[in-house]
Order: structure tokens, then C-alpha cells, then sequence
């Protein structure tokens, strides 16, 4: 889920549900996510994501990664201008997996709100250092795969009918839940589970 009316332009400022600019959105000079990377910026993707993940967004530096690589920094800007290049290709690669597991719930309940926030809590929760990444900051859209924020928020608005609104709501629940939860903001004896089910009935009676 992701909320992508991106009536902000391309400064990418604002994180909001289905972005319906379509093909013709803006696209990085690294291919914006997964096409057009050599094997080589693969391979540096992959280690700016296994070292997010270790140790979060704040330990993601150029010096860090190329350390990470066993390589110098330098050697970096030959296949990305700077780190934010290196971060697009991470959020597009969490608005992919996170759209994939929404996908899958669909698949497997149609329509259902509490299955699609059970798969984003659960992946949200698998990857919290990824997830903060992508949603505690501006949404470089202009740079992100055309249609990626579209599929990301896609089975959300299904499941809400179509009504924008409603689904920019849900998400923004959804949004809220998680990322109090991954910052260990509920007391140890919340019941999140209730909270969940809770919230989503009211959006959804």
C-alpha cells in the first residue's frame, strides 16, 4: 500500500494512494528500480540492501557500502551519482515486494481489508529498516519504474471499490499502525492484534 495521487509534481514531495500519471512518469538514469542497472550496480544494490537491513537507514552511507563492497567510495560514483540514486532503487524495490505480497492476499481473499493490512503489517514488519526507508521521507516518484506506486496501491483501492478517499484512509491507518510498531511506541502489553480489527471495521462497518 502506498498512496501515490502525486499532485505534488516531480520533487517527489509527499508519500500518497495511486500515483495516475502512468507511463509517462518520470524515470532515474539508473532505470529507476530494476531495469537498466549493470550486473555490477546489481551487485551494489544488493549490498546497500543487506546492509540496510543489518543496521538501518541511518549506517546506509556511500564510505559504509563501499567499506560493505570492500571497495573505495570513488568507485561508487561510477555506477551511481550519489546515495539518494542508490535509495531509489531500494524503495522501488519495497513498493515492488510489498505489492507482490498485497497481490498474493488478493489472490487469496478478494476484497478482503483485514487480509491486505495482514500481509502489509506482516511485511512491513519483516523488513522495518526497508519500510522506514521508503515511507518516513519524501517519495522520489519522479524517479521510481512508471506504474510501480500504481501497482503498489492497486489491490487497496480494489478492495475499497475504487473510493480514493477511503483507501488513502485505510492506508493511512495501516501506515500509522506499523510504524508506531516498529518504533516500539505501544505499551508491552497492547493489544495490536484488537487494535487492528478495530480500526479497520470502523473504516469498513
Amino acid at each position: 500500500m502506498t498512496d501515490g495521487q502525486g499532485d505534488r509534481g516531480a520533487d517527489g514531495r509527499g508519500t500518497q494512494v495511486g500515483d495516475r500519471r502512468g507511463p509517462q512518469g518520470g524515470q532515474g538514469a539508473q532505470g529507476g528500480g530494476f531495469g537498466g542497472l549493470s550486473p555490477r550496480a546489481r551487485s551494489i544494490v544488493a549490498a546497500a540492501r543487506a546492509l540496510l537491513e543489518e543496521s538501518g537507514p541511518a549506517a546506509l552511507t556511500m564510505r559504509a557500502l563501499a567499506d560493505h563492497l570492500g571497495i573505495k567510495a570513488p568507485s561508487l560514483y561510477k555506477h551511481f551519482p550519489d546515495k539518494s540514486a542508490v535509495e531509489v532503487e531500494l524503495i522501488a524495490q519495497m513498493l515492488a515486494e510489498s505489492a507482490a505480497a498485497l497481490e498474493a492476499a488478493e489472490t487469496q481473499a478478494p476484497g478482503s481489508i483485514p487480509a491486505l493490512a495482514e500481509a502489509y503489517r506482516e511485511y512491513a514488519l519483516e523488513h522495518p529498516h526497508l519500510y522506514c526507508l521508503a515511507t518516513e521521507r519524501p517519495l522520489p516518484r519522479a524517479f521510481l519504474p512508471p506504474g510501480l506506486e500504481d501497482r503498489a496501491a492497486a489491490p487497496l483501492v480494489r478492495a475499497c471499490g475504487g473510493d480514493m478517499d477511503l483507501a488513502r484512509a485505510t492506508w493511512a491507518f495501516a501506515h500509522g499502525m506499523v510504524i508506531l510498531e516498529i518504533h516500539g511506541r505501544f505499551p508491552d502489553d497492547a493489544d495490536l492484534a484488537g487494535a487492528w480489527k478495530k480500526g479497520t471495521r470502523a473504516l469498513h462497518p
